[in-house]
This record gives C-alpha cells, sequence and structure tokens, in this order.
C-alpha cells in the first residue's frame, strides 16, 4: 500500500473524528460559551488529557512501535504477543499507581499547576478538583488504548486505532445534545460532559481490543517484570513522553497563565479545536504511518528508503499544509462565526477567537512538520535529542507566553505557542540534514517556494471575494446564508490553490505519482 494510501485511511478517519469534534465544540459553545464553566470543564480535562500524550501517544508512537517491529521480525509473532504482554503489565501497574497518586494530590494539582488563576474562586477551584478528579481515569483507559493501537499499526491495520477517537466525540455530544434538550444549566451540562469523558475512554479501549483480537492478537496479563525489553523500552519512552506531549506542554502552560483571566481558556480551546482538523488530517497520519515505515525500512539496511519516505512525506506535508494556513489566516473570523456564534457565543467572543486562530494558522505548517520530522529519530532509536529540542521550546514558549499575556491576552498565549512551534521544527530539520538522515533536495526547495506563491495567490482572490460578500458572511445573516457562502469560498479558494500550483510547478503529475506508486528503494549495500 502506497504511503497516501496509509495517510488517507488514517487521515480519513481522522477527519471522521474531527467533524464529529466541530458539532461537539459547536454544541459547546451554545450550551456555555467562553463562560466560567466552560473553563472549569476545559482546564479539568486538560491535565488528564496532557498525561495522556505524555504517557500514551508521544511514548508509545515513538517507543513502543520499533521495539514491537523488531520484536516481529526477530521471533513473528509469538515474540511480538510475548513483548506486548510483558508491556501490558508493567504499563497497568505503572498507571494504576498514577491515577491513585493524582487523585489524591488533586487540590493541590489544581492550585499550583492546572488553573492557579482559579484559586481566589473558591467556586471554580472545589468544582474544577472534583471535574478532574472525575475524568483523570480516562487517562488510564487512552494509555492502555495507544498501547494497542501502536499493536495495530505496527501490523498495518491502522482504521480501528484511528476511529477509536470518533467515541469521544459521540458520547461528549449525546452529554451535550441531553443537557441542551433538558435546559440542564452550566454546571450540570459540565457535569455531564466530565463523566461522559470517563465513558468515552473505557469504549475507546474496547474498540482498539477488539482490533486487536481481528488482527489475530491477544493480551493476556502478565505479573509486571522489567524484562530486558520493558527496560529497553522505558529507556527509549521517558524522553518520547515529554517530547510527544510537546504541545499539550505548551497549552498546560498557557491554560495556567490563561487562568487569570475570565475566558481566556475556553478561548484558546475553541481555536485549538480548529486548527486541530488539518494538524490530526495530516500531521497525525503522517506521524502514525511514517514511524513503522521507516523503522521497517530501517531495520532492512534500506537506507535510501528511509530518506526517500522521509522527503516525500514532508512533501506530502507542505502541499496540504501551506495553503491551510493561509486559508486559517485570512478566513478566520468567517470559519468561527459560523461554527460557533449562536446562544451563548456573541460577536465578541467570535472576535477574540478568531485572532486566536489566526495566529495558529501562523503555526500550523510547524506544528504539522515536527510530527513529519520526529519519526526520523524515533525510527532510530533516538528520544533523546528531540526530548532536548522540546525542552528549548517549552522554555520559549513559556518566556514568551508571560511576556505577551498582559499586553495581548489569550492570542499572546497563541503567538507563544507558534513561535515554540517553529523553533522545534527548525531543531529537529537541521539536525536531520546534519547527520545525513535526511537528503536535501533543491527540486522540494523549489516547488515549497511555489507553493507559497500558489498560497497567496489563493489569500488574495478570498480577501476579494469577503469584501464582495460581506453581507452574506455577517452576524446577522442566516445560518443557511453564512455556510453556504464560506463553502463557497473555501471551495474557489481550493479550485484557485491547486490551479495556481500545477500551474507554475508546485505541484506536478510526477510529485503525485512518487507519493501514490512509491516502491521500495534497493537494499543499501554493506
Amino acid at each position: 500500500m502506497s504511503l497516501v494510501k496509509k495517510f488517507a485511511t488514517v487521515g480519513g478517519a481522522t477527519l471522521g473524528s474531527r467533524i464529529f469534534g466541530f458539532a461537539r465544540e459547536t454544541l459547546m459553545a451554545a450550551a456555555l460559551g467562553t463562560g466560567s464553566m466552560a473553563d472549569v470543564f476545559y482546564a479539568a480535562f486538560r491535565f488528564p488529557n496532557l498525561f495522556r500524550r505524555l504517557f500514551a501517544e508521544g511514548a508509545f508512537n515513538a517507543a513502543f512501535v520499533p521495539l514491537f517491529a523488531k520484536e516481529i521480525e526477530a521471533n513473528g509473532t509469538e515474540g511480538a504477543k510475548r513483548f506486548s504482554e510483558e508491556v501490558f503489565g508493567v504499563l497497568f501497574s505503572v498507571l494504576l499507581l498514577i491515577t491513585i497518586v493524582m487523585e489524591l494530590c488533586m487540590p493541590l494539582l489544581v492550585r499550583f499547576i492546572i488553573a492557579p488563576g482559579f484559586a481566589d474562586d473558591p467556586d471554580k477551584f472545589s468544582i474544577t478538583i472534583r471535574m478532574a478528579a472525575v475524568m483523570f481515569p480516562y487517562l488510564m483507559c487512552m494509555s492502555l488504548t495507544a498501547m494497542m493501537s501502536g499493536m495495530l499499526n505496527s501490523l498495518h491495520h491502522f482504521f480501528a486505532a484511528a476511529v477509536a477517537p470518533i467515541f469521544l466525540n459521540v458520547v461528549m455530544i449525546g452529554a451535550l445534545a441531553y443537557a441542551l434538550y433538558s435546559g440542564a444549566d452550566p454546571l450540570a451540562t459540565a457535569w455531564y460532559l466530565s463523566w461522559g469523558v470517563l465513558a468515552a475512554g473505557i469504549l475507546q479501549l474496547a474498540v482498539v481490543y477488539v482490533g486487536v483480537l481481528h488482527a489475530g492478537m491477544s493480551i493476556g496479563f502478565r505479573f509486571p517484570r522489567m524484562t530486558p525489553n520493558v527496560k529497553r523500552l522505558l529507556i527509549l519512552a521517558v524522553p518520547a513522553a515529554v517530547t510527544g506531549g510537546i504541545t499539550q506542554i505548551n497549552q498546560l502552560i498557557g491554560q495556567a497563565i490563561a487562568s487569570s483571566r475570565d475566558g481566556a481558556i475556553a478561548a484558546l480551546q475553541y481555536a485549538d479545536r480548529i486548527y486541530q482538523l488539518p494538524l490530526g488530517v495530516v500531521g497525525v497520519a503522517v506521524g502514525v504511518v511514517l514511524l513503522p515505515e521507516l523503522a521497517r525500512a530501517l531495520k532492512g539496511g534500506n537506507l535510501r528508503e528511509a530518506g526517500n519516505l522521509q522527503n516525500r512525506s514532508i512533501e506530502f506535508v507542505l502541499f496540504l499544509t501551506i495553503p491551510a494556513a493561509f486559508a486559517l489566516w485570512v478566513l478566520a473570523d468567517e470559519i468561527i462565526r459560523v461554527l460557533y456564534e449562536r446562544g451563548a457565543f456573541d460577536q465578541q467572543n467570535t472576535a477574540l477567537v478568531g485572532s486566536i486562530l489566526a495566529i495558529y494558522g501562523i503555526g500550523l505548517p510547524a506544528f504539522v512538520l515536527i510530527k513529519a520530522l520526529q519519526p526520523g529519530f524515533y525510527a532510530r532509536e533516538d528520544t533523546k535529542t528531540p526530548m532536548r529540542f522540546s525542552a528549548v521550546a517549552v522554555g520559549v514558549n513559556c518566556a514568551t507566553a508571560l511576556t505577551l499575556f498582559p499586553y495581548l491576552g489569550a492570542p499572546g498565549i497563541a503567538v507563544a505557542e507558534a513561535t515554540a512551534g517553529w523553533i522545534s521544527t527548525v531543531l529537529l530539520f537541521a539536525t536531520l540534514l546534519r547527520r545525513g538522515h535526511l537528503a536535501w533536495e533543491w527540486a522540494l526547495a523549489r516547488r515549497a517556494a511555489l507553493l507559497v506563491v500558489s498560497a497567496s495567490v489563493m489569500s488574495g482572490v478570498i480577501v476579494f471575494l469577503q469584501h464582495r460578500w460581506e453581507p452574506w458572511l455577517a452576524s446577522s445573516a442566516h445560518l443557511a446564508t453564512k455556510v453556504g457562502t464560506l463553502g463557497l469560498l473555501i471551495a474557489i479558494s481550493m479550485i484557485v490553490y491547486f490551479a495556481t500550483a500545477f500551474l507554475i510547478g508546485g505541484a506536478d503529475l510526477g510529485m503525485i505519482r512518487r507519493n501514490l506508486n512509491r516502491k521500495p528503494a534497493p537494499k543499501a549495500e554493506g
């Protein structure tokens, strides 16, 4: 199966999840707006989400997948099954201990890490503690889900792992729909959502477990033992966990800073949901597919194949994210107005969230390129280098956010996150080049520059049409009119971008064929 087909499998399922996510956030905006209960729920949910990224997705996609692939190659399915059970026993035990400790320490965590700004409001502080306690076991479910997803990806069964996140959005949509139907107050709505998160975690775990069984494997519980394989996994996983959770770490820092102003946390979350669409569909798909592909090529000694995989992934990422970044910048207010502006979400909220989304658009290519560059280190079992770069990015993010927030408010935090993302990207790219793990292609650099030109032409067309169609995109226009106009504007912009890109050479049929019909390169000679 070609790279693009694999990207499409994962990206398509992720797109479905993101569409449900939009529906969820639209209902959330209508029910809670950027009020105090929205702040409380998002603050409480961010903490288990952070640990999910730190201990689950980042660590296991970086450390578990290469070791699992190596075990399959060396010892077959039985060896891989034994390794998985060893890891499962240790992971389950560690997660149980972490969950118990975190539940007992929740008041301190909320006061000093999750939302220091809530400490002056006894009601918000108390509710955040209780909601975080309800949702924290979600970490355990999702960490085990991530491990099984790593197994599925290594076995080329991408769909079950990619489709599982949809269940979180489906359950939360159900909770919000019930709250709106029954006229529940904001506090009751937030509680429905909190219990829904826990239920969704259990459902997602069940989905990937069934997927593992369907893939021909099963996992039994083994008493936790520090076997050589488990030790190797932990050595790789600890720095990978920090690196994989860099975006969440930066967002947690931003949340802690933003908690001193009402509505800032919710505003950041609403904008985050929008840019997560291209980040999830392209970035996550590339990261999930590229890591096992690179690991397999390197284990087989196919160094040329590994280099080609890396460059083709970068090419694919740039082709899709450059126009998305330009579109988010120029269409931010219109997107927010159509998706969120109703109920408790007013025009003032649209202006604030739109400004944040435009800034996230600038950082989007960096956020996605990070997903395409990190596997170049992880597939070689180097998780420490990306961790060092992540530490630099966190420092920059923290300093920039603290500097800008008093003057710009929540948009200042978005500037800090985008800046940190670009610094990480430059460091990762330059290091891969210096080590010879990434081959510089002047043709690729030229196409990237032409794609920027194509996206600029597209943006000019969007701005022209925005002014012509302003009455149909205004807050006072009917929702159906706004949706139809925005949809037409996006469709026209896509036609302009792709036509310009192919016309001036930013893209060509050869590029499409290289990604669709990728063939293994000859094995490198010793």
